[in-house]
């Protein structure tokens, strides 16, 4: 083998490696807040709701976990702008991660909210809490608590899935390397990478989540559970 690694190719186009990482991690942020306020109001929807609310919100989810990522982002952005309705590249890639995390988000926050025991409801009841204070500080609280490290590694995992939307002109992380290789025909150099930054930027992102989770659950920090 006569192949000559030459990385100093690749890493002259920092700044634009920069940019695209600055465009995922931004992707990764916004889709963070708007799909756990989307997943947490579906998942009390969905537990506590009316039947009609329900049955929405659980063809929602199914419909999501059953069709892919990359369709969904096609029917949102390009489908919806074939009706006339144009959004910026950037919030179209925005909307369709939101709307595909959101029904994951649900799932599992619904699975928190189920595992609350009936006892600490009617105990709420007891004490004469409100139904907005039970909510808050009974169900929902403690429901993200026991979830947290499972929600955590849904988004790191919808960070590492933010490369597809590159393929409907998102310039992030992936799309710039694409560019990047097709400048410089250095494929393997690219790739390697590709990696080691796709993989510091799981680590920082599940190091962010950690943080965040020590922040807003101090029992499990007061015990050492890892989150």
């Amino acid at each position: 083998m006569t192949y000559n690694f030459d990385f100093a190719a690749v890493l002259a186009y920092w700044p634009l490696l920069l940019e695209g990482i600055w465009t995922t991690l931004r992707l990764t942020l916004f889709c963070t807040v708007f799909g756990i306020l989307l997943g947490g109001a579906c998942a009390v929807v969905r537990t506590g709701g009316p039947t009609w609310a329900r049955w929405i919100v659980s063809l929602y989810v199914e419909f999501i976990r059953n069709t892919p990522l990359l369709v969904q982002c096609y029917f949102l952005i390009f489908g919806i702008a074939s009706m006339g309705i144009r959004l910026p590249i950037l919030v179209g890639a925005t909307i369709a991660l939101t709307v595909n995390i959101g029904a994951y988000t649900t799932e599992i926050v619904r699975a928190g909210i189920e595992s609350i025991h009936r006892g600490q409801l009617e105990a709420a009841t007891c004490l004469g809490l409100s139904r907005t204070q039970t909510y808050l500080h009974v169900i929902i609280r403690p429901a993200l608590e026991r979830v947290y490290p499972a929600l955590s590694s849904q988004y790191v995992l919808l960070m590492l899935a933010s490369s597809i939307v590159s393929s409907v002109g998102v310039e992030e992380l992936f799309g710039i390397s694409n560019r990047i290789q097709s400048e410089t025909y250095r494929n393997f150099e690219i790739f390697v990478v590709l990696g080691g930054i796709y993989l510091g930027l799981a680590i920082l992102v599940r190091g962010g989540f950690a943080l965040l989770g020590l922040a807003m659950f101090p029992r499990r920090r007061k015990l050492g559970t890892p989150l």
